[in-house]
């Protein structure tokens, strides 16, 4: 991972070898947010080609960042796991964000939409607690998207475990979610909330899973960042 090496003894030009290469920072990102299976992290990284990101895990490997173990439930598929070097990446990753959050100019970041990232960063972040005791099911529509990406259903079972599906996954609907990409986008990530863009945004179905939509939807984890700068 030395490749292009900057020739300082400096430990953040040494650092930065390691982990500024493309993608890496990002794919760090999703391994902290606690995806360690190829395929998840494929989801979590959808823009980054499975050879890339394949190469990838490799460096890290190599690098003593992560470590490949064999799943327990299932033997033989791999899990990519962070060392303790890894763990003590994610300070590292909380600063990107939040700077990022502060300081990159909102309708820049905007133009980066990607329904499938958005939907997975949701469904990992949602908290069932306020939702009823039993499967929910959110049908969240783009109407401006071609069809194969215009509509993504969020499915809480009973036990609490959310799942993300492209396709209909032939349950009942409890709540239908109609808005456009940008505007889903900026809730997500903090810039507004549901009742700003109440204009925006349709609700159907269940009148109380509507309205507790603010408090289970699954926000970024630097919603909280202050905009103040813009």
């Amino acid at each position: 991972m030395t490749l292009g090496s900057y020739g300082q003894f400096c430990p953040v030009a040494m650092a930065a070898e390691m982990l500024c290469t493309r993608w890496t920072m990002v794919l760090v990102r999703e391994m902290v947010a606690g995806s360690t299976r190829f395929n998840d992290l494929r989801r979590g990284v959808p823009r980054m080609s499975p050879s890339l990101l394949s190469q990838r895990l490799k460096e890290l490997e190599a690098a003593g960042v992560v470590i490949r173990t064999p799943a327990a439930d299932e033997p033989a598929v791999q899990e990519y796991r962070l060392t303790e070097a890894g763990r003590d990446l994610q300070t590292v990753v909380e600063a990107f964000g939040i700077w990022g959050q502060k300081w990159i100019e909102t309708q820049a970041t905007l133009k980066n939409l990607d329904p499938s990232l958005l939907m997975w960063d949701m469904r990992r972040n949602l908290d069932p607690s306020p939702m009823p005791a039993r499967r929910i099911v959110v049908n969240f529509r783009y109407p401006e998207l071609v069809e194969a990406r215009r509509n993504w259903w969020l499915v809480v079972d009973s036990e609490a475990e959310v799942d993300i599906c492209s396709t209909d996954p032939g349950f009942d609907v409890d709540l239908w979610v109609t808005t456009d990409l940008r505007t889903m986008t900026a809730i997500w990530m903090g810039l507004n909330s549901v009742s700003d863009v109440s204009d925006k945004i349709q609700l159907d179905g269940d009148p109380a899973i509507a309205r507790t939509m603010q408090t289970w939807l699954g926000l970024s984890p630097f919603a909280a960042q202050s905009k103040l700068v813009h």
